[in-house]
């Protein structure tokens, strides 16, 4: 068996004392200044600031900032404390992470795994700063690869008769300590229950003909029709399926040329690329969640 050996990552040790912000609030004036000069006053050094405004005339505002501070983890409980007074003042909804922590992810993953292995690629090259915590599937498949990166992997069966208790098992499984789970082709509907437990914090891929071709062989409806861009769109999971916060999608041209196989092919490399994306951007704090829409600072 091949044993894959993760590629040492430094962005936590390097930016210790770095710490992101994410605001969302009724717009109005005084914003930014009143964050800027309570870091200030802390003596925090703000490295990156990006605002969006929906309408300044009672729209929402929405802000991320990333800051140094000297002794950030130990100051930093105090420094929260002292910042709700500003967070009240403003009604704001807001969070402050400690970049060298870590994120904790766990894989949901079927049969499929071109997903599942590009996430572990990008994992293994340090370029997702995050602890992949274990992979969870409903197909015993890729246990042997999971295991070989020293990555836990858990096979919890799902029939129709068993669903609920499956469900249950994996909240055993994942507990309150995971970050975010993410859908990676996991072909399995995701119940309410399930959704409840980790609201704006679960990641799917789809292919972007839905709704137009819903069911099976969505590649096979798309080639019957004659389509000329494929595409793929990574959301936050809600309870309507596939209807959630959109994170990221992209395209590609496809023509007559192309048989259903090679729509399959370049739809995988397309939904690889595209979930990689939403969950870098997650675990880098860049996504704000505005009712079913999301706000995204990835520039």
């Amino acid at each position: 068996m091949e044993l894959h050996v993760k590629k040492e990552n430094n962005t936590g040790s390097a930016h210790a004392n770095r710490a992101r912000m994410l605001i969302s609030c009724p717009d109005g004036p005084g914003i930014v200044a009143a964050v800027s000069h309570f870091l200030h006053q802390h003596g925090a050094n703000i490295v990156q600031s990006d605002q969006y405004t929906m309408d300044p005339e009672g729209g929402m505002f929405f802000m991320r900032v990333e800051f140094d501070l000297p002794e950030l983890e130990k100051r930093q409980p105090e420094l929260e404390s002292q910042f709700s007074e500003v967070a009240s003042t403003f009604r704001m909804d807001w969070k402050m992470q400690n970049v060298s922590r870590k994120k904790k992810l766990a894989i949901f993953v079927s049969k499929e795994d071109h997903c599942l292995v590009e996430l572990l690629w990008q994992w293994q090259a340090g370029d997702l700063d995050a602890e992949i915590a274990m992979v969870v599937s409903n197909h015993p498949d890729m246990k042997e690869y999971v295991e070989s990166f020293g990555i836990p992997y858990h096979h919890i069966p799902v029939t129709a008769d068993t669903k609920k208790e499956a469900e249950q098992r994996q909240l055993e499984v994942v507990g309150g300590d995971i970050d975010v789970i993410i859908l990676a082709r996991y072909m399995q509907i995701v119940s309410p229950f399930f959704i409840e437990h980790y609201r704006n914090r679960i990641i799917n891929i789809h292919h972007s003909f839905l709704p137009a071709f819903v069911g099976g062989k969505p590649y096979a409806q798309a080639y019957q029709r004659g389509v000329k861009i494929i595409g793929a769109t990574a959301h936050y999971v809600t309870e309507e399926l596939d209807g959630g916060p959109i994170i990221e999608q992209d395209v590609q041209r496809v023509s007559h040329r192309d048989d259903v196989s090679e729509l399959k092919r370049i739809g995988r490399t397309i939904e690889r690329v595209v979930l990689a994306r939403a969950v870098k951007w997650h675990i880098e704090d860049r996504i704000l969640v505005h009712e079913n829409k999301t706000v995204v600072f990835n520039g």
